[in-house]
């Protein structure tokens, strides 16, 4: 195997392996651990260009956890981490978990008739075609009412018309939506900010408030707060050893195909790495991946003027970003497909690629003895936060069996030079 081919085998295999278990900041603080991102390799002026980037387009915050904790944190236009903002139609992805809730306390089955928890007629649909729309089609986009009336925000009976049954056509339209608010309030008996706060706010430690604003209800929070409820997600609904969402099913059915028109759209969020996708106000079938430079495995929430989470579990990772959008658009996939160029160049990978094959550890990865073909004088090794888990004096050989699986840095010091390099602890 060439150097070459080492080394990109060895960024692929570092990235894809799901490093250590996650860190929870506390509950009842803004406190949160932060992560130095020289510990994964990132170059600073590729940093540097990431912001300039974002703040050309008019950023408000951006925040990106690695293992649940801080890497990059920015603030632009007099923002900073107690500064207010609108989720948009990221928010959708708050309402789809407390369906979940509300249905794992069995107040609700997603299966439902909708006309159960809103009345009968709350459509203009004749009772045959109102009875088969469920919780669900409002869930997936499916309800089979027409998106192409005067105001597709709008939720009076009047608004939702009969276009083709439900299950037989997905089209990005809010109304549906929002009336899931009124099911979880009719269901549970009290009212959606009441049910959030019980249900998830005291777990988590998430601030906001969900605001009506003409037929919608739209989620205010800070920037932090839409963080927690991403590393919420990357956490499959459990906040450190608190179980919120114990449904795997539903947490599975969530971020997964929910039907088989539009493949990249789950219970109310945007899905990667799939063979096509859907766009509102569209009924056109788009070949390709949802976001191509992003990983396959991610999944967002979006909001109009580009308010995004994005969740990546093999790399333990979540980004947030809040602001406004040069894109006239619902939902800004190029602006978030682009934040991800700019991701995908953090890491500085000319120091290691330059570097002799002696330099490297090996095998890589490894289950226990680690060697290397030439002395050290000093060896660190690092847990992925920077750490100090070992040290090796005047040595060649390091011994990784006592550690659990995951990922490492090795940091090797060495007439005055300082070299980090990563490692993978196998089993």
């Amino acid at each position: 195997m060439n150097k070459f081919v080492f080394v990109v085998f060895l960024f692929l295999l570092t990235r894809s392996v799901n490093a250590q278990s996650l860190y929870f900041p506390p509950i009842s603080t803004n406190q949160w651990e932060t992560m130095n991102p020289d510990l994964l390799n990132w170059n600073s002026a590729n940093i540097d260009s990431l912001n300039q980037f974002l703040e050309r387009n008019n950023t408000k915050a951006f925040i990106l956890l690695k293992d649940g904790k801080i890497v990059l944190e920015k603030y632009f236009d007099d923002f900073d981490t107690n500064s207010i903002w609108y989720w948009a139609s990221a928010g959708k992805t708050l309402t789809s978990f407390l369906i979940g809730i509300a249905q794992q306390e069995q107040y609700l089955s997603i299966y439902d008739t909708s006309s159960q928890y809103l009345g009968l007629g709350w459509t203009e649909c004749s009772p045959e075609q109102e009875r088969k729309i469920t919780i669900k089609h409002q869930l997936t986009m499916t309800s089979g009412l027409d998106d192409d009336v005067p105001d597709p925000y709008c939720t009076i009976d009047t608004c939702l018309q009969y276009l083709e049954n439900a299950g037989d056509r997905w089209a990005y339209h809010n109304a549906p939506y929002t009336l899931l608010d009124q099911i979880i309030e009719n269901a549970t008996g009290i009212t959606l900010n009441q049910y959030m706060t019980q249900k998830v706010k005291n777990q988590t430690g998430i601030s906001g408030l969900f605001v009506p604003s003409g037929y919608n209800n739209v989620y205010y929070s800070n920037a932090r707060s839409m963080a927690r409820f991403g590393l919420l997600i990357l956490n499959k609904g459990k906040w450190d050893q608190t179980i919120v969402l114990s449904d795997t099913n539903y947490y599975n059915e969530m971020v997964n195909t929910s039907q088989n028109l539009n493949l990249s759209y789950g219970y109310l969020w945007w899905l990667n790495g799939k063979s096509s996708f859907m766009i509102p106000q569209s009924q056109f079938v788009f070949p390709g991946f949802l976001s191509p430079h992003a990983p396959e495995d991610m999944f967002a929430a979006m909001g109009k003027n580009g308010q995004f989470i994005n969740v990546v579990p093999s790399e333990n990772l979540v980004w947030i970003r809040l602001g406004d959008s040069p894109e006239n658009t619902d939902v800004s996939f190029l602006l978030n497909d682009q934040i991800w160029e700019y991701i995908n160049r953090l890491p500085d990978e000319s120091g290691i690629s330059e570097r002799t094959m002696d330099d490297l550890p090996y095998p890589n990865p490894t289950n226990g003895m680690v060697h290397f073909s030439q002395i050290f004088k000093t060896i660190y090794v690092l847990d992925i936060s920077g750490k100090r888990l070992q040290t090796y004096s005047n040595s060649n050989w390091i011994d990784l069996t006592e550690l659990n699986q995951g990922i490492y840095i090795i940091q090797i010091i060495n007439n005055k030079q300082i070299i980090n390099l990563k490692i993978v602890k196998s089993s």
